[in-house]
């Protein structure tokens, strides 16, 4: 379990190391959607990234759904 939280901690830091680097390329202040989705195409290797792409739209997208419904 240790080594697989290790593992994602390291994703996630490389993630977020390459959205904030290309929030700084584009000059803008606030980390968008498109700076995450840019980071994931580029650490995570072909098919691996695009599923990645995929799934996390569809939970967002849930996500919003049901929080529509709450209000």
């Amino acid at each position: 379990m240790a080594v697989l939280n290790g593992f994602m901690n390291d994703m996630f830091e490389r993630l977020v190391n390459k959205a904030a680097k290309l929030n700084v390329y584009a000059g803008k202040t606030t980390l968008s959607s498109r700076e995450i989705q840019d980071a994931v195409r580029l650490v995570l290797p072909g098919e691996l990234g695009k599923h990645t792409l995929v799934e996390g739209t569809k939970v967002v997208s849930t996500y919003m759904s049901n929080v529509a419904k709450k209000i």
